[in-house]
């Protein structure tokens, strides 16, 4: 039995470089959406400070998942009472085509089974 060891070397530094991008991509994605709001709070307070507003740092700056939820709703049921109801009538024609060989499996399947 022949082991080929570089090639078993090669798959095992490919598949241990593969699984570790997968890992240092993924650590990253959970950082960045970990504490991306907590920078963009801290903008916004800056931002409120510099134009003269007092924000207590206790206060919530975004709005809670209700709120979104409550609007999101709002928006869908306005824009789907603008549209009227309109009556659809599909026809479906059957049109018959003449035989035409370009499109014929047969050829195909014949060409094989000659001896």
């Amino acid at each position: 039995m022949n082991i080929n060891w570089p090639t078993i070397i090669d798959g095992l530094l490919i598949s241990g470089v593969g699984y570790l991008v997968v890992l240092i991509a993924l650590s990253l994605l959970y950082f960045v959406f970990r504490y991306l709001p907590d920078v963009l709070h801290a903008r916004i307070r800056s931002r409120l400070r510099r134009q003269g507003k007092h924000v207590p740092e206790n206060e919530q700056l975004t709005m809670v998942g209700n709120e979104s939820a409550a609007i999101a709703t709002a928006l869908y049921l306005y824009f789907n009472e603008v549209h009227d109801e309109e009556n659809t009538i599909m026809t479906i024609k059957k049109i018959s085509k003449r035989y035409s060989p370009w499109s014929s499996k047969i050829f195909g399947v014949m060409k094989n089974l000659k001896p």
